[in-house]
């Protein structure tokens, strides 16, 4: 079924475009083997559910397609994932398992059911999906888009509360593409360089219906200077309304930029934010550069109780865990990171996330190599430190001196592109 809804939209998408002789075409993708190896300490619940340590194997394929017949253009990204290992066993034996698990991304809210389940069993999945399938039209001072797309906004480097779309987690590794949405979206250029975007996303309920009360609707007004840029946005997200103020700067040489995020929930005002400053320079004729970042998470507990007992009297904050929007339990957090240029196809990274509310903390190692033109090797190692019921020490599970706590892993990606 999934796949004759797919090929039926890529035909009337197609058909869209105006055929005229002037049709461009453009195919790209890539192919990307992953291997994760994670450790456990002895006293982790994980041990009695899992290998110690537990290794994945995953590999992705992915085809980007567009057609442009200016002002027309469409596009459509295809996804051909495969996932194997001890964290597939783990998941399919403990369905729902964790916070914000998911091993392949699912419609299930979203309006088009575009992935499709190819085979599964006890330790590993396959799966195929659009991540991409929309028709735009543009000109030179507007954009509209129709279908699944990506859109990003705000100016957290690290943590982004105004990126309430599909963000990317802050430890996440692989960044490159972010999960796309259905939705509307517009923008409008004015001769002042400032522009305005507007979005709806629409969703399905639990039950299968699309219902406003679990949909999105934002306003952005973006107004842009020499020095100074600001955001405006209003949005109504879940049937929360909720306003948001954004600066950026340009000081002695850095970047300076804040967002300021307020969600109405049941008559409270929940305030996140970030601040963070970004600088660039030349040490050791080496191009480096660093991030240094606060974010408050205003849903998050400040108390360093993570029991289920607590968690489960926090709503809003599971809800937007589960929806992956939220991916921190604390509500104060630093991070900074640093990346230094070894060579013009190699750079290294060292990223450290702090949760203030509880001293714990989570360092990430990373190597990025451009082995060839088109093949690059991404190596990360992750050291995560607190103590125990912290949330990088591991969490309570509910089953006492048996946290859900994880050790060092390792992560290896080859990427060949096309």
């Amino acid at each position: 079924m999934m796949l004759k809804v797919v090929t039926s939209g890529l035909l009337i998408c197609l058909l869209t475009v105006p055929a005229k002789a002037a049709t461009n075409f453009d195919y790209k993708g890539h192919i990307k083997y992953q291997s994760l190896v994670t450790n456990y300490p002895s006293d982790s619940l994980f041990q009695t559910l899992t290998d110690d340590p537990a290794r994945d194997n995953n590999a992705e394929l992915r085809l980007n397609f567009s057609a442009f017949n200016n002002p027309w253009a469409f596009h459509a990204d295809y996804q051909l994932l495969i996932k194997s290992g001890d964290s597939v066993s783990l998941q399919q034996q403990n369905p729902g398992f964790g916070l914000t698990s998911q091993l392949i991304t699912n419609d299930n809210n979203r309006l088009m059911d575009l992935t499709h389940i190819i085979s599964e069993d006890e330790d590993s999945i396959s799966a195929h999906r659009l991540d991409r399938l929309h028709l735009s039209y543009t000109t030179d001072q507007s954009v509209f888009r129709a279908g699944r797309q990506a859109v990003s906004w705000g100016n957290g480097m690290i943590y982004n509360p105004m990126d309430f779309f599909n963000p990317f987690d802050p430890a996440a590794i692989d960044k490159e593409y972010k999960t796309g949405d259905d939705m509307l979206y517009g923008q409008y250029l004015l001769d002042s360089g400032n522009d305005l975007q507007a979005v709806w996303v629409g969703r399905r309920n639990d039950n299968g219906d699309i219902s406003h009360r679990v949909a999105s609707s934002a306003v952005k007004y973006h107004v842009f200077s020499d020095d100074y840029e600001f955001d405006f946005l209003l949005a109504e997200h879940f049937d929360h309304r909720t306003f948001g103020l954004g600066a950026v700067a340009n000081v002695g040489g850095s970047i300076w930029r804040s967002d300021i995020v307020v969600s109405e929930v049941n008559s409270d005002n929940i305030v996140s934010g970030v601040i963070n400053v970004s600088y660039s320079w030349v040490a050791w004729n080496k191009n480096m550069s660093g991030v240094l970042e606060f974010h408050r998470n205003g849903f998050g507990i400040e108390d360093g109780n993570y029991s289920p007992a607590n968690l489960a009297r926090h709503a809003e904050l599971l809800a937007r865990l589960q929806r992956g929007e939220l991916f921190t339990l604390g509500q104060d957090y630093v991070s900074a990171s640093a990346t230094v240029e070894l060579t013009p196809l190699w750079l290294l990274t060292s990223s450290l996330f702090v949760n203030l509310d509880d001293d714990s903390r989570l360092l990430q190692l990373f190597s990025l190599h451009d082995l060839q033109q088109n093949l690059q090797l991404f190596v990360a190692v992750n050291f995560p430190t607190g103590d125990q019921g912290s949330e990088f020490g591991g969490i309570d599970s509910g089953i006492t001196g048996m946290p859900l706590s994880i050790d060092e892993s390792v992560f290896m990606q080859l990427a060949w592109y096309f």
